[in-house]
Protein backbone atom coordinates (compact mmCIF):
# COMPACT_ATOMS: atom_id res chain seq x y z
CA UNK A 1 0.00 0.00 0.00
CA UNK A 2 2.85 2.42 0.83
CA UNK A 3 4.45 1.75 -2.52
CA UNK A 4 1.16 2.28 -4.30
CA UNK A 5 0.53 5.62 -2.54
CA UNK A 6 4.09 6.71 -3.32
CA UNK A 7 3.52 5.95 -7.01
CA UNK A 8 0.34 8.03 -6.97
CA UNK A 9 2.17 10.92 -5.30
CA UNK A 10 4.86 10.91 -7.96
CA UNK A 11 2.20 10.73 -10.69
CA UNK A 12 0.92 14.09 -9.43
CA UNK A 13 4.32 15.64 -10.07
CA UNK A 14 4.95 16.09 -6.34
CA UNK A 15 8.67 15.70 -5.56
CA UNK A 16 8.72 16.56 -1.84
CA UNK A 17 6.60 14.40 0.44
CA UNK A 18 6.30 12.41 3.66
CA UNK A 19 4.32 9.21 4.04
CA UNK A 20 3.55 7.06 7.04
CA UNK A 21 1.80 3.79 7.74
CA UNK A 22 0.47 3.66 11.30
CA UNK A 23 -1.00 0.48 12.75
CA UNK A 24 -2.56 0.53 16.21
CA UNK A 25 -3.67 -2.67 17.94
CA UNK A 26 -5.76 -2.01 21.04
CA UNK A 27 -7.11 -4.18 23.85
CA UNK A 28 -9.82 -2.37 25.82
CA UNK A 29 -11.47 -3.35 29.11
CA UNK A 30 -14.34 -1.62 30.95
CA UNK A 31 -14.89 -2.46 34.61
CA UNK A 32 -17.72 -1.47 36.96
CA UNK A 33 -16.17 -1.71 40.40
CA UNK A 34 -13.99 -4.76 39.68
CA UNK A 35 -16.47 -6.62 37.51
CA UNK A 36 -15.76 -6.73 33.78
CA UNK A 37 -18.60 -5.01 31.93
CA UNK A 38 -17.26 -5.29 28.37
CA UNK A 39 -14.06 -5.62 26.38
CA UNK A 40 -12.96 -5.47 22.78
CA UNK A 41 -9.94 -5.79 20.52
CA UNK A 42 -9.41 -3.43 17.59
CA UNK A 43 -6.78 -2.88 14.94
CA UNK A 44 -6.67 0.35 12.95
CA UNK A 45 -4.36 1.11 10.02
CA UNK A 46 -4.02 4.56 8.47
CA UNK A 47 -1.71 6.28 5.98
CA UNK A 48 -1.01 9.93 6.90
CA UNK A 49 0.44 11.93 4.00
CA UNK A 50 2.09 15.35 3.83
CA UNK A 51 2.72 16.90 0.42
CA UNK A 52 4.95 19.92 -0.17
CA UNK A 53 4.82 22.35 -3.08
CA UNK A 54 7.64 24.76 -3.99
CA UNK A 55 6.25 28.24 -4.68
CA UNK A 56 7.63 31.47 -6.09
CA UNK A 57 9.84 33.59 -3.87
CA UNK A 58 11.61 30.67 -2.18
CA UNK A 59 8.40 29.64 -0.43
CA UNK A 60 7.13 26.15 0.34
CA UNK A 61 3.52 25.10 0.73
CA UNK A 62 2.50 22.08 2.76
CA UNK A 63 -0.75 20.24 3.46
CA UNK A 64 -1.63 16.95 5.11
CA UNK A 65 -4.34 14.33 4.84
CA UNK A 66 -4.98 10.66 5.45
CA UNK A 67 -5.49 7.69 3.16
CA UNK A 68 -7.59 4.79 4.40
CA UNK A 69 -6.55 1.21 3.57
CA UNK A 70 -9.99 0.66 2.02
CA UNK A 71 -9.76 3.63 -0.36
CA UNK A 72 -10.07 2.82 -4.05
CA UNK A 73 -7.52 4.04 -6.60
CA UNK A 74 -9.83 6.86 -7.64
CA UNK A 75 -10.38 7.89 -4.00
CA UNK A 76 -6.62 7.91 -3.34
CA UNK A 77 -5.98 10.00 -6.44
CA UNK A 78 -8.69 12.49 -5.48
CA UNK A 79 -7.44 12.82 -1.88
CA UNK A 80 -3.85 13.34 -3.00
CA UNK A 81 -4.88 15.90 -5.63
CA UNK A 82 -6.86 17.81 -2.98
CA UNK A 83 -3.92 17.78 -0.57
CA UNK A 84 -1.52 18.94 -3.28
CA UNK A 85 -3.85 21.78 -4.22
CA UNK A 86 -4.21 22.82 -0.56
CA UNK A 87 -0.40 22.97 -0.35
CA UNK A 88 -0.45 25.71 -3.00
CA UNK A 89 -2.47 27.91 -0.63
CA UNK A 90 0.19 27.89 2.10
CA UNK A 91 3.16 30.27 1.94
CA UNK A 92 5.98 29.32 4.31
CA UNK A 93 9.67 30.13 3.95
CA UNK A 94 11.26 27.08 2.36
CA UNK A 95 12.92 24.41 4.46
CA UNK A 96 14.30 20.92 3.83
CA UNK A 97 12.96 17.55 4.94
CA UNK A 98 15.21 15.24 6.90
CA UNK A 99 17.85 13.60 4.72
CA UNK A 100 19.88 11.72 7.34
CA UNK A 101 19.08 8.03 7.60
CA UNK A 102 19.34 6.92 11.22
CA UNK A 103 20.36 3.41 12.18
CA UNK A 104 17.35 1.12 12.10
CA UNK A 105 15.95 0.86 15.64
CA UNK A 106 15.31 -2.60 17.05
CA UNK A 107 11.60 -3.38 16.93
CA UNK A 108 10.18 -3.98 20.39
CA UNK A 109 8.10 -7.02 21.24
CA UNK A 110 4.79 -5.77 22.62
CA UNK A 111 2.53 -8.28 24.39
CA UNK A 112 -0.72 -6.34 24.76
CA UNK A 113 -2.45 -9.26 26.48
CA UNK A 114 0.24 -9.51 29.17
CA UNK A 115 0.26 -5.74 29.73
CA UNK A 116 -3.53 -5.68 30.05
CA UNK A 117 -3.36 -8.54 32.55
CA UNK A 118 -0.82 -6.57 34.61
CA UNK A 119 -3.23 -3.62 34.82
CA UNK A 120 -6.14 -5.81 35.89
CA UNK A 121 -4.01 -7.59 38.49
CA UNK A 122 -2.69 -4.29 39.87
CA UNK A 123 -6.17 -2.78 40.21
CA UNK A 124 -7.30 -5.82 42.18
CA UNK A 125 -4.58 -5.04 44.75
CA UNK A 126 -5.74 -1.47 45.45
CA UNK A 127 -6.64 -1.13 49.13
CA UNK A 128 -10.28 -0.04 49.48
CA UNK A 129 -12.74 0.40 52.33
CA UNK A 130 -16.53 0.52 52.58
CA UNK A 131 -16.40 4.32 52.30
CA UNK A 132 -13.46 4.79 49.88
CA UNK A 133 -13.58 2.59 46.81
CA UNK A 134 -13.00 2.29 43.07
CA UNK A 135 -16.19 3.11 41.19
CA UNK A 136 -15.05 2.08 37.70
CA UNK A 137 -12.06 1.96 35.43
CA UNK A 138 -11.19 1.56 31.75
CA UNK A 139 -7.96 0.10 30.41
CA UNK A 140 -6.52 0.77 26.95
CA UNK A 141 -3.35 -1.07 25.93
CA UNK A 142 -1.91 -0.30 22.49
CA UNK A 143 0.79 -1.70 20.27
CA UNK A 144 1.72 1.10 17.85
CA UNK A 145 3.80 0.46 14.75
CA UNK A 146 4.83 3.44 12.63
CA UNK A 147 6.53 3.07 9.24
CA UNK A 148 7.92 6.33 7.79
CA UNK A 149 9.46 7.31 4.50
CA UNK A 150 10.08 10.58 2.69
CA UNK A 151 11.18 11.86 -0.71
CA UNK A 152 14.82 12.05 0.46
CA UNK A 153 14.99 8.29 0.87
CA UNK A 154 14.77 8.27 4.67
CA UNK A 155 12.84 5.24 5.91
CA UNK A 156 12.38 3.54 9.26
CA UNK A 157 9.94 1.54 11.39
CA UNK A 158 9.34 1.85 15.13
CA UNK A 159 7.08 -0.15 17.43
CA UNK A 160 6.21 0.69 21.03
CA UNK A 161 3.58 0.09 23.74
CA UNK A 162 1.28 2.93 24.80
CA UNK A 163 -1.20 2.42 27.64
CA UNK A 164 -3.83 4.44 29.43
CA UNK A 165 -6.10 3.76 32.37
CA UNK A 166 -8.99 5.95 33.44
CA UNK A 167 -10.12 5.49 37.04
CA UNK A 168 -13.09 6.93 38.92
CA UNK A 169 -12.97 6.68 42.73
CA UNK A 170 -15.62 7.54 45.31
CA UNK A 171 -15.49 8.52 48.98
CA UNK A 172 -18.53 8.67 51.28
CA UNK A 173 -19.21 10.30 54.60
CA UNK A 174 -22.79 9.97 55.83
CA UNK A 175 -25.02 11.63 53.24
CA UNK A 176 -22.11 13.25 51.38
CA UNK A 177 -20.11 11.68 48.57
CA UNK A 178 -17.21 12.87 46.43
CA UNK A 179 -16.00 11.50 43.11
CA UNK A 180 -12.51 11.93 41.64
CA UNK A 181 -11.25 11.06 38.15
CA UNK A 182 -7.75 10.03 37.13
CA UNK A 183 -6.27 9.43 33.67
CA UNK A 184 -2.86 7.79 33.86
CA UNK A 185 -0.70 7.17 30.78
CA UNK A 186 2.37 4.99 30.48
CA UNK A 187 4.12 2.52 28.22
CA UNK A 188 3.38 -0.67 30.10
CA UNK A 189 1.98 -1.16 33.60
CA UNK A 190 3.99 -0.01 36.61
CA UNK A 191 1.88 -1.87 39.16
CA UNK A 192 3.36 -0.29 42.29
CA UNK A 193 2.98 3.25 40.97
CA UNK A 194 -0.55 2.57 39.76
CA UNK A 195 -1.63 1.32 43.19
CA UNK A 196 0.00 4.31 44.89
CA UNK A 197 -1.69 6.77 42.55
CA UNK A 198 -5.14 5.25 42.95
CA UNK A 199 -4.83 4.92 46.73
CA UNK A 200 -3.67 8.53 46.90
CA UNK A 201 -6.81 9.53 45.01
CA UNK A 202 -8.91 7.57 47.50
CA UNK A 203 -7.24 9.44 50.36
CA UNK A 204 -7.81 12.78 48.68
CA UNK A 205 -11.46 11.90 48.18
CA UNK A 206 -11.80 11.08 51.87
CA UNK A 207 -10.15 14.38 52.85
CA UNK A 208 -12.35 16.37 50.48
CA UNK A 209 -15.29 15.45 52.70
CA UNK A 210 -13.83 17.18 55.78
CA UNK A 211 -12.39 20.39 54.35
CA UNK A 212 -12.73 23.89 55.73
CA UNK A 213 -12.58 27.15 53.71
CA UNK A 214 -9.12 28.34 52.71
CA UNK A 215 -8.26 31.37 54.86
CA UNK A 216 -7.15 34.68 53.34
CA UNK A 217 -3.41 34.09 53.50
CA UNK A 218 -2.47 36.92 51.16
CA UNK A 219 0.93 35.33 50.41
CA UNK A 220 2.25 31.82 50.99
CA UNK A 221 4.82 29.32 49.82
CA UNK A 222 3.03 26.68 47.75
CA UNK A 223 4.22 23.09 47.44
CA UNK A 224 3.30 20.98 44.41
CA UNK A 225 3.49 17.21 44.83
CA UNK A 226 1.27 15.95 41.98
CA UNK A 227 1.29 16.06 38.20
CA UNK A 228 0.10 19.67 38.34
CA UNK A 229 3.81 20.50 38.55
CA UNK A 230 4.07 19.45 34.90
CA UNK A 231 2.52 22.81 34.08
CA UNK A 232 5.71 24.39 35.41
CA UNK A 233 8.22 22.08 33.74
CA UNK A 234 6.50 21.05 30.48
CA UNK A 235 4.41 24.09 29.65
CA UNK A 236 6.96 26.66 30.73
CA UNK A 237 10.57 25.49 30.75
CA UNK A 238 10.34 22.95 27.91
CA UNK A 239 8.03 25.21 25.91
CA UNK A 240 10.39 28.17 26.21
CA UNK A 241 13.24 26.16 24.63
CA UNK A 242 11.10 24.98 21.70
CA UNK A 243 12.09 26.34 18.28
CA UNK A 244 8.49 26.85 17.16
CA UNK A 245 7.73 28.94 20.26
CA UNK A 246 10.85 31.02 19.68
CA UNK A 247 10.21 31.54 15.96
CA UNK A 248 6.60 32.55 16.65
CA UNK A 249 7.76 35.12 19.24
CA UNK A 250 6.16 33.26 22.15
CA UNK A 251 9.59 32.85 23.76
CA UNK A 252 12.74 34.98 23.72
CA UNK A 253 14.97 32.28 25.18
CA UNK A 254 18.16 31.31 23.35
CA UNK A 255 21.41 29.49 24.14
CA UNK A 256 23.49 31.47 26.60
CA UNK A 257 20.46 33.16 28.19
CA UNK A 258 19.70 32.60 31.89
CA UNK A 259 16.15 31.54 32.73
CA UNK A 260 16.15 34.18 35.49
CA UNK A 261 18.45 36.72 37.07
CA UNK A 262 19.85 36.66 40.62
CA UNK A 263 18.87 33.06 41.33
CA UNK A 264 19.12 32.04 44.98
CA UNK A 265 17.10 28.82 44.79
CA UNK A 266 17.67 25.63 42.81
CA UNK A 267 18.92 26.04 39.25
CA UNK A 268 17.03 23.87 36.81
CA UNK A 269 18.67 21.34 34.51
CA UNK A 270 16.33 20.02 31.80
CA UNK A 271 17.25 17.30 29.30
CA UNK A 272 15.78 15.63 26.25
CA UNK A 273 16.34 11.86 26.39
CA UNK A 274 16.21 9.54 23.41
CA UNK A 275 14.57 6.79 25.43
CA UNK A 276 12.57 6.77 28.66
CA UNK A 277 11.48 3.49 30.17
CA UNK A 278 7.70 3.15 30.49
CA UNK A 279 6.93 6.31 28.55
CA UNK A 280 3.88 6.04 26.29
CA UNK A 281 5.93 7.69 23.53
CA UNK A 282 9.22 5.86 23.89
CA UNK A 283 10.61 5.93 20.38
CA UNK A 284 14.10 7.03 19.20
CA UNK A 285 13.07 8.66 15.90
CA UNK A 286 10.46 11.42 15.68
CA UNK A 287 7.50 11.56 13.29
CA UNK A 288 9.53 13.65 10.83
CA UNK A 289 12.25 11.03 10.49
CA UNK A 290 14.82 12.77 12.71
CA UNK A 291 16.84 10.81 15.24
CA UNK A 292 16.15 11.96 18.81
CA UNK A 293 19.45 12.46 20.61
CA UNK A 294 20.11 13.03 24.30
CA UNK A 295 20.70 16.74 24.81
CA UNK A 296 20.72 19.23 27.66
CA UNK A 297 18.32 22.09 27.02
CA UNK A 298 18.94 23.99 30.25
CA UNK A 299 21.99 23.45 32.45
CA UNK A 300 22.07 24.99 35.93
CA UNK A 301 19.58 27.67 34.93
CA UNK A 302 21.27 28.58 31.63
CA UNK A 303 19.77 27.74 28.23
CA UNK A 304 22.19 25.47 26.40
CA UNK A 305 20.32 24.13 23.34
CA UNK A 306 16.92 24.01 21.66
CA UNK A 307 14.52 21.35 20.40
CA UNK A 308 11.51 21.29 18.12
CA UNK A 309 10.05 20.46 14.71
CA UNK A 310 12.30 20.53 11.67
CA UNK A 311 10.65 23.50 9.98
CA UNK A 312 11.09 25.96 12.82
CA UNK A 313 14.46 24.55 13.87
CA UNK A 314 15.82 25.28 10.39
CA UNK A 315 14.43 28.79 10.49
CA UNK A 316 16.58 29.36 13.59
CA UNK A 317 19.62 27.63 12.12
CA UNK A 318 19.30 24.59 14.41
CA UNK A 319 20.08 21.57 12.24
CA UNK A 320 20.63 18.80 14.78
CA UNK A 321 17.18 18.90 16.36
CA UNK A 322 14.15 16.67 16.77
CA UNK A 323 10.55 16.91 17.89
CA UNK A 324 11.24 15.14 21.19
CA UNK A 325 8.70 13.59 23.55
CA UNK A 326 10.68 12.49 26.61
CA UNK A 327 12.27 14.88 29.11
CA UNK A 328 14.08 14.66 32.44
CA UNK A 329 14.46 17.40 35.04
CA UNK A 330 17.29 16.75 37.47
CA UNK A 331 16.58 16.87 41.20
CA UNK A 332 17.47 19.81 43.39
CA UNK A 333 19.79 20.32 46.34
CA UNK A 334 17.41 19.30 49.17
CA UNK A 335 15.48 16.21 50.14
CA UNK A 336 11.70 16.27 50.05
CA UNK A 337 11.54 16.09 53.86
CA UNK A 338 13.57 19.31 54.14
CA UNK A 339 11.31 21.17 51.73
CA UNK A 340 8.32 20.09 53.81
CA UNK A 341 9.54 21.97 56.89
CA UNK A 342 7.99 25.25 57.97
CA UNK A 343 4.76 26.90 56.83
CA UNK A 344 3.36 26.27 53.36
CA UNK A 345 0.22 25.36 51.44
CA UNK A 346 0.34 22.01 49.62
CA UNK A 347 -2.32 21.95 46.91
CA UNK A 348 -3.04 18.45 45.60
CA UNK A 349 -6.32 19.06 43.74
CA UNK A 350 -7.19 22.03 41.53
CA UNK A 351 -10.43 22.57 39.67
CA UNK A 352 -8.04 23.97 37.07
CA UNK A 353 -4.36 24.87 37.17
CA UNK A 354 -2.39 26.53 34.40
CA UNK A 355 0.94 28.18 33.76
CA UNK A 356 0.69 30.42 30.72
CA UNK A 357 3.66 29.41 28.55
CA UNK A 358 4.02 32.85 26.98
CA UNK A 359 3.65 35.30 29.85
CA UNK A 360 4.30 32.88 32.71
CA UNK A 361 1.09 33.68 34.62
CA UNK A 362 0.27 31.08 37.29
CA UNK A 363 -3.40 30.50 38.13
CA UNK A 364 -5.38 27.76 39.82
CA UNK A 365 -8.57 27.28 41.85
CA UNK A 366 -8.01 25.24 45.00
CA UNK A 367 -10.12 22.11 45.35
CA UNK A 368 -8.05 20.37 48.04
CA UNK A 369 -5.05 21.61 49.96
CA UNK A 370 -3.14 20.99 53.19
CA UNK A 371 -2.25 24.18 55.02
CA UNK A 372 0.82 23.73 57.22
CA UNK A 373 1.02 26.48 59.85
CA UNK A 374 2.81 26.50 63.20
CA UNK A 375 3.16 22.73 63.30
CA UNK A 376 -0.50 22.00 62.50
CA UNK A 377 -2.18 20.86 59.30
CA UNK A 378 -5.61 22.02 58.13
CA UNK A 379 -7.45 20.49 55.19
CA UNK A 380 -8.78 23.35 53.06
CA UNK A 381 -10.75 24.04 49.89
CA UNK A 382 -11.71 27.11 47.86
CA UNK A 383 -9.88 30.23 46.86
CA UNK A 384 -7.09 30.46 44.34
CA UNK A 385 -3.35 30.51 43.75
CA UNK A 386 -1.73 33.06 41.43
CA UNK A 387 1.64 34.51 40.53
CA UNK A 388 4.19 34.81 37.74
CA UNK A 389 6.98 32.43 36.79
CA UNK A 390 9.36 35.35 36.31
CA UNK A 391 8.93 36.22 39.99
CA UNK A 392 9.25 32.68 41.43
CA UNK A 393 12.02 31.13 39.30
CA UNK A 394 14.85 32.91 41.21
CA UNK A 395 13.78 31.34 44.53
CA UNK A 396 12.03 28.11 43.48
CA UNK A 397 13.23 24.90 45.10
CA UNK A 398 12.68 21.27 44.19
CA UNK A 399 13.50 17.95 45.75
CA UNK A 400 16.40 15.61 45.12
CA UNK A 401 13.88 12.82 44.65
CA UNK A 402 12.17 12.58 41.27
CA UNK A 403 8.92 11.12 39.96
CA UNK A 404 7.95 9.99 36.47
CA UNK A 405 4.70 11.16 34.90
CA UNK A 406 4.58 9.31 31.58
CA UNK A 407 6.93 11.24 29.26
CA UNK A 408 8.40 13.51 31.96
CA UNK A 409 10.63 12.89 34.97
CA UNK A 410 10.41 15.82 37.38
CA UNK A 411 11.26 16.51 41.03
CA UNK A 412 8.84 14.80 43.39
CA UNK A 413 7.96 18.10 45.06
CA UNK A 414 8.35 21.66 43.83
CA UNK A 415 8.19 24.70 46.12
CA UNK A 416 7.18 28.04 44.62
CA UNK A 417 7.60 30.86 47.10
CA UNK A 418 5.42 33.85 47.93
CA UNK A 419 2.47 33.13 45.67
CA UNK A 420 -0.73 35.09 46.13
CA UNK A 421 -3.50 33.13 47.88
CA UNK A 422 -7.06 34.35 47.65
CA UNK A 423 -9.01 32.65 50.40
CA UNK A 424 -12.73 32.41 51.05
CA UNK A 425 -12.63 32.70 54.85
Amino acid sequence: MLNHIEEQIKALGCTIWELREETTKVWEFYFIRHKLDQNRITEVRTFPVTLYRPLEGDLLGAASGEIAPTDSDSAIQKKLADIYYQASLVNNPAYRLNDKQAAAPALKDVDVAAIAKDFITAMAKVHETETEFVNSYEIFVREITRHYRNSNGVEYTVRYPSSMIEVVVNARNGEHEIELYRMLESGTCDADKLCRDVEKALRYGKDRLVTEPTPALNRSNVLFSTDDALQVYRWYFAFKTNTEAIHCKMSDWKPGKAVAEKMSGDRITLKVVSTLQNSSKDYPIDKEGAEIRDRTLIRDGMVESLWGPRQFSQYLGVEDSANAENFVVEGGARAEAELRKGDYLEVVEFSDFEVDPVGGDIAGEIRLGYLHQNGTVRIVTGGSVSGKMGDVIPTMQFSKETEQYDTFVIPRVTLLKDLKITGIA
